[in-house]
């Protein structure tokens, strides 16, 4: 099968929209490194759209009606949207669905303490991460701690210019030959991802009385026990208003510090943290806020906890999905149990998720000619899995058949990918969850370079052409 690239097929016009659309990108990618902060921009742009909030309208039992357009959230990390399409809901959905969870650090619920005269924070990685690949980089915090009286402190430390960042050490060259004879895999230890959060001790002055005056002198200045940590927390009580024991209820993420960036002499391509799986995510999302309305109803899933096996109430194994289907069904053709399994059965899907990209540099790694390419457009895989398909949904060949045809009626350009070398590992999506519904799904989304590191490689072209097809998706899929 040859290959297109993108750019080469672009008008002028079309390479407008490429840069419109990837600088909104960059800023969903940076005001969004967290699933909280990903849903806090969503809902500010689909309600700007004419989304309303699912649960208001079941409250008041409003009846929707051909091309309303409503949303569900749930605890702030995942999200449904519907736009009711001119056919009954018994007759299915076209889902695009992707999620907006990715690899970090987590701080732990008893992390602050010193060693050494630096205060740490000690975390627990997230999602499948090279571990040596977080050391010595620029770090902020991103997060929410919910005080015992329900008051929730949102934190944001790392992303503008006079913020401080935090890092994590590394032993100097000089004294590394030991360790740089350990396997890459165990070089940095999960254990030894503490980052420093500050080395400045705090000072407790010491009062006395003089002639029934109070005074302090220099001499009289004494270092607190665990100064430095003390003087930790007395930034956090002054400038966040939160106690040490508030980090049992908080939820603290530590991600790459900085903005993203474009990349390459010609600016072709995009450097950002978290664009596995946030590239898929936003342009499902433009995808859904373009679509007309449809012979069948448009839906976009947006979830948490894919990198950890979609487990847990927000993860795609929850039926926070399910749900949000019946109460849509229950103001539209009316609730009943037969009607959403035909609804779930009958829908087709989009898994949105990122398939990696050739890398020259490790070759050996892939099969070239099942393998997706950077700047060559939507790239589809029939099953993911590991080895021998392990834990992977595999698409029926009429379904692949069906999306053939409408992509190329679209004139999307496209490409068919495997994980790499068959014996060498692989990966999951939501896809096999969905599957389970009896509902044709495949996987699709955009090429990604360095996928899972802490800054992520795409192009921007990919970017254009994915969303495209995701929209070509939502208007044609119906079988």
């Amino acid at each position: 099968m040859e290959h297109k690239n993108v750019w080469t097929t672009l008008s002028k016009k079309q390479i407008e929209e490429v840069e419109q659309l990837t600088n909104e990108y960059r800023v969903f990618l940076d005001a969004g490194k967290t699933e909280r902060e990903c849903i806090d921009t969503i809902v500010n742009e689909i309600e700007k759209a004419g989304y309303q909030e699912l649960e208001v309208l079941a409250k008041k039992k409003i009846k929707l009606e051909e091309g309303d357009k409503v949303y569900s959230v749930w605890m702030n990390k995942s999200i449904a949207m519907f736009q009711i399409g001119k056919e009954p809901l018994s007759e299915g959905m076209n889902i695009l669905g992707a999620h907006i969870d990715s690899p970090r650090l987590d701080i732990k619920q008893n992390p602050l303490y010193e060693d050494g005269g630096f205060a740490y924070l000690d975390t627990h990685y997230y999602g499948g991460v090279k571990k040596y690949q977080w050391v010595t980089i620029p770090l902020a915090i991103h997060g929410v701690v919910v005080k015992k009286d329900g008051t929730t402190i949102e934190i944001n430390i790392g992303e503008n210019e006079e913020d401080p960042v935090f890092f994590i050490s590394d032993l100097l060259i000089h004294l590394s030959q030991e360790q740089l004879e350990k396997k890459a895999a165990t070089v940095i230890e999960g254990e030894a991802l503490d980052i420093i959060i500050g080395n400045k001790p705090i000072i407790i002055e010491k009062e006395k009385k003089n002639k029934d005056k109070l005074e302090t002198t220099k001499d009289d200045a004494v270092k607190a026990k665990d100064a430095v940590k003390e003087g930790i927390l007395r930034i956090l009580k002054e400038s966040y208003d939160f106690e040490e024991e508030d980090f049992i209820s908080a939820e603290l993420e530590v991600v790459p510090a900085g903005k993203s960036r474009e990349a390459g002499f010609d600016r072709s391509m995009i450097l950002g943290y978290g664009q596995d799986d946030r590239v898929c995510a936003f342009t499902s999302l433009k995808a859904i806020l373009e679509a007309p309305v449809t012979k069948r109803t448009a839906c976009c899933i947006l979830v948490d906890k894919e990198e950890i096996g979609s487990v847990g109430a927000t993860g795609m194994h929850s039926r926070f999905f399910e749900n949000a289907v019946a109460e849509v069904m229950n103001l539209t053709d009316g609730y009943n149990d037969l009607s959403l399994r035909r609804c779930l059965a009958k829908s087709n899907m989009l898994s949105s998720d990122v398939s990696a990209a050739f890398d020259p540099s490790f070759a050996s790694s892939f099969d070239k000619k099942n393998v997706a390419f950077l700047g060559n457009g939507m790239v589809f895989n029939k099953f993911t899995g590991s080895r021998g398909k392990s834990g992977s949904n595999d698409a029926n060949a009429e379904y692949v058949a069906h999306i053939r045809n409408i992509m190329d009626e679209k004139q999307i350009i496209f490409q068919t990918a495997e994980l790499g070398r068959v014996d060498l590992g692989g990966g999951g999506t939501i896809a096999y969850i969905l599957a389970q519904y009896g509902m044709n799904v495949i996987d699709c989304g955009v090429a990604v370079l360095n996928m899972h590191a802490p800054w992520e490689a795409t192009s921007k072209a990919d970017v254009f052409e994915v969303k495209r097809g995701y929209l070509a998706f939502l208007e044609g899929a119906n079988l």
